[in-house]
């Protein structure tokens, strides 16, 4: 009994092993006949299509290929590191900008404040004392 489920598992093993590799393969890289045909010879024949891939189809001297490692931390990214600078420039910028907005409106309110009550003290004429002309 013991025999069979390790015999199955080694089944198993071997052709989800066999299959995984047919799929992360570079089709231009496959031995003997295509990609997508190796698949199909997986899956009709599982251990059989996985020897035969492992033998035949397989590229010569390559092990399976390593995936793309993505940076686990934005400080690991180099193109995070690389932008991070002008980023930093970017958002000075535009809090300087916007520094620069407000207080240009707040000179703009207060100078619209001192003339919405009337004549300002510097545009009263000096001979004007009832405030007509």
């Amino acid at each position: 009994m013991l025999f069979r489920v390790a015999l199955a598992v080694a089944v198993l093993v071997i052709f989800v092993y066999g299959l995984v590799d047919v799929i992360r393969t570079d089709g231009r890289l496959t031995r003997g006949i295509s990609k997508p045909a190796w698949i199909v010879v997986m899956i009709v024949l599982p251990v059989i299509g996985a020897i035969l891939w492992l033998l035949i189809g397989r590229p010569r001297g390559t092990s399976p290929q390593p995936s793309q490692r993505h940076p686990t931390a934005p400080d690991d990214d180099p193109d995070f590191l690389r932008n991070l600078e002008a980023r930093r420039r970017n958002q000075a910028e535009a809090e300087r900008l916007k520094r620069l907005k407000d207080e240009l409106d707040a000179k703009a309110k207060n100078h619209g404040d001192g003339k919405a009550g009337g004549k300002d003290k510097h545009e009263t004429d000096e001979h004007d004392t009832d405030g007509l002309k």
